[in-house]
C-alpha cells in the first residue's frame, strides 16, 4: 500500500468531501482537494500542471481552488484561478496556508485539510456568492495522482 493510499481512511475522505459541500454551499467557487505520494517537480508547478488536469481553470468565473498535496514529499500548495486572485485579500493565501500547516504540524491532516477547505469558501462567499443559476462544475472527490 502506498502513502497515498494510507494518508487519509475512507471515512476522513468523506469528510472532507462533505466539507467541500459545506463550503461550496454558499458560493460559486470550486475546490478540489488532490493528493499524490510524490513528484520531481517544482511543488507549486505540479499543483498548477494538476489544476489544468483537473479542468480547474475552465469555471465561469476562473473561481476554483486547488488544494494539492505530496505526501512523501511533506509538502502542499493552495492555488486558485485568476479570479480569485484579483479579488481575494493579498494575504489570503498564507493565512490559508498557515490555517492548514498549524495541523499538518500536528499530524491532523484531515483536520487540516478541512479547516483550509472551509476557509477557502468562507472567502469565496464573500468574493463569489451563491447564486440561484449556479451549478457544480467540478467533481467534489478527492482526486489522486
Amino acid at each position: 500500500m502506498s502513502k497515498v493510499e494510507d494518508f487519509l481512511t475512507v471515512t476522513e475522505e468523506q469528510e472532507i468531501v462533505d466539507a467541500i459541500l459545506k463550503a461550496e454551499k454558499n458560493t460559486t467557487g470550486e475546490i478540489r482537494v488532490h493528493i499524490e505520494a510524490h513528484t520531481q517537480k517544482d511543488h507549486y508547478k505540479r499543483a498548477q500542471e494538476v489544476f489544468h488536469l483537473l479542468k480547474m481553470d475552465n469555471t465561469k468565473q476562473e473561481n476554483g481552488v486547488l488544494i494539492y498535496v505530496a505526501v512523501n514529499d511533506r509538502k502542499f500548495v493552495i492555488c486558485g484561478d485568476k479570479g480569485i486572485d484579483k479579488v481575494v485579500p493579498s494575504n489570503f493565501w498564507q493565512t490559508t496556508k498557515d490555517t492548514i500547516q498549524s495541523h499538518f504540524i500536528k499530524g491532523a491532516y484531515k483536520e487540516g485539510i478541512i479547516a483550509g477547505v472551509l476557509k477557502a469558501g468562507t472567502e469565496l462567499n464573500s468574493h463569489f456568492p451563491w447564486r440561484s443559476d449556479d451549478t457544480n462544475e467540478l467533481s467534489n472527490e478527492i482526486s489522486k495522482g
